[in-house]
């Protein structure tokens, strides 16, 4: 595969800048893939790659559970993949799930139980953020002077649609079939028919319906498709024509040779794969469908994909690209936040943090990272209403689309933004009142209350120690006597983080 272009995102890359490697993990509905990659002056160079067929979609019961023998498959397919991860560090290593996972009830014990496997963390994504990334990962491999570009992803539980401008995506969405879904409902056993394919491109005309004319109010240049399903199509359009071509004609005649094929004795269609035969049906009437609702010219193989998509965005983060910070200042800007407030704001809880984070475990990056985004956007709410604030911020978070961010991050910064001040929300924190989750909640609500006077005049230095359900801070007695106001917002922060079983201790010297 041809070396991946960086993100054009107006930062000088520094070629020296030591190499390092990065690992994706792509945990599909119906296949698992892992790629490792090294990073080469800016540039990703792929070193390896691993996929498995693991259809967990199809293990999906009426239910929405995830049944034994798709984790079986899965977590087995887990487990040979974990070898090739053991060299790498936990921060160069990023495992997405995606449909399955989003529609599964049962999916926090199988996470638990792979984590563990890997040794890493695996984030949920939404839709959205799924369909950003393999935007990122099939643009990436390509010139941009064709641009704008629509790109194209069937995958086992949902359709990604993508339209964007160089590597920067601008109206997406996410749609709930797949090859997987539609191939279990039309065609049992991998067989079609021609009333099956009928129904099956109607089923999905249905789901493009609400979504296409967003999209038929633009222009593209080129459309690129990704994944299985895409592939797969050319290589039966290989075996068909001499000069193969993904367009609306060429599907019709692989639906009709399918079809054929199928009832003769079901024999299957040269050029699908053994492991794609099951499921190449629902998605060519994917591919159909989106032909006919979007008036797709043709179609250009895509070699990238979400598992590209996720080494761009882990390459972008080591060099101070982080999409998710450009989201945290893109929804500053939108709602008005008070930068000057904020900023002090997050001073003030990463000084508490170096302070308390061995004490407390909150020593990883995502802790400094939850602690900055949540101090960037906790006066959020204000935009709506300065009653509860807190509970607007809260609710905004946890429904904004918010690129970059797993649906992981996203609840818990929602959860600290909410509970920022005033009474704690009941059950946001679980059974165990000492989570580490509550522990970053009660740094920014300290630092909050330390700022609500909103002078702008730097405080002096408090020092703050923690135990297990005990934190106190020392203030000087000159200083916190000029504060009595503050002093009463201390002592009335006492009795809210008594409710969730921490004492706050208020010295003096």
């Amino acid at each position: 595969m041809a070396e991946l272009q960086e993100p054009e995102l107006g930062q000088v890359i520094s070629i020296n800048k030591r190499a390092k490697q990065f690992g994706a993990l792509d945990l599909g509905s119906n296949s698992f893939h892992l790629v490792i990659a090294k990073e080469n002056h800016g540039r990703i160079q792929i070193l390896d790659r691993h996929k498995e067929t693991v259809r967990l979609a199809e293990g999906l019961t009426k239910n929405k559970k995830i049944n034994k023998a798709a984790e079986d498959r899965a977590l087995a397919c887990l487990m040979r993949f974990s070898e090739r991860l053991q060299a790498l560090n936990t921060d160069d290593v990023r495992a997405v799930g995606t449909s399955a996972f989003r529609r599964a009830s049962n999916s926090k014990g199988f996470l638990k139980r792979a984590e563990k496997i890997l040794g890493k963390p695996i984030e949920i994504v939404s839709g959205h953020e799924e369909a950003r990334l393999i935007y990122l990962g099939v643009c990436s491999n390509y010139e941009h002077g064709e641009s704008p570009s629509l790109v194209v992803d069937i995958g086992g539980g949902s359709t990604e649609i993508i339209l964007g401008e160089k590597l920067t995506p601008t109206t997406l969405d996410s749609l709930n079939i797949g090859c997987i879904t539609l191939s279990q409902k039309f065609f049992p056993k991998g067989r079609a028919t021609k009333k099956g394919m009928d129904r099956a491109i109607n089923q999905a005309l249905a789901e493009i319906e609400p979504v296409k004319h967003e999209f038929l109010k633009h222009s593209w240049n080129r459309c690129l498709g990704a994944s299985g399903t895409v592939n797969t199509a050319f290589a039966v359009a290989s075996c068909l024509m001499a000069n193969p071509i993904i367009d609306l004609e060429a599907l019709n005649k692989i639906a009709a040779k399918l079809i054929y094929a199928s009832s003769n004795n079901g024999n299957s269609l040269e050029g699908v794969p053994e492991d794609r035969q099951a499921v190449f049906p629902g998605g060519l009437a994917i591919l159909i469908a989106l032909f006919r609702a979007l008036n797709i010219d043709k179609m250009e193989v895509s070699e990238g994909a979400l598992r590209e998509g996720l080494l761009q965005d882990m390459v972008g983060r080591s060099y101070d690209r982080d999409t998710r910070e450009l989201t945290v200042s893109n929804l500053a800007d939108r709602y008005r936040i008070d930068r000057t407030q904020s900023e002090q704001v997050r001073d003030t809880v990463m000084t508490f943090l170096s302070q308390v984070a061995i004490t407390w475990e909150l020593t990883e990056t995502t802790h400094k990272n939850l602690l900055s985004w949540s101090s960037a956007l906790h006066e959020i709410g204000m935009d709506i209403s300065h009653a509860g604030y807190q509970k607007h911020g809260g609710y905004l978070i946890e429904n904004l689309v918010m690129p970059g961010f797993s649906k992981s991050d996203q609840s818990d910064l929602a959860r600290i933004v909410r509970n920022h001040r005033r009474k704690f929300t009941q059950d946001d924190f679980g059974k165990r009142k000492n989570s580490k989750l509550l522990k970053m909640t009660i740094l920014l609500r300290l630092a909050a209350l330390l700022h609500r006077g909103r002078n702008h005049e730097p405080i002096p230095h408090i020092q703050v120690e923690a135990r297990k359900k005990e934190i106190s801070l020392s203030f000087s007695k000159q200083w916190l006597e000029g504060h009595p106001l503050t002093l009463l917002d201390l002592e009335n922060e006492t009795n809210y983080l008594k409710s969730e079983g921490v004492e706050l201790v208020v010295k003096t010297h």
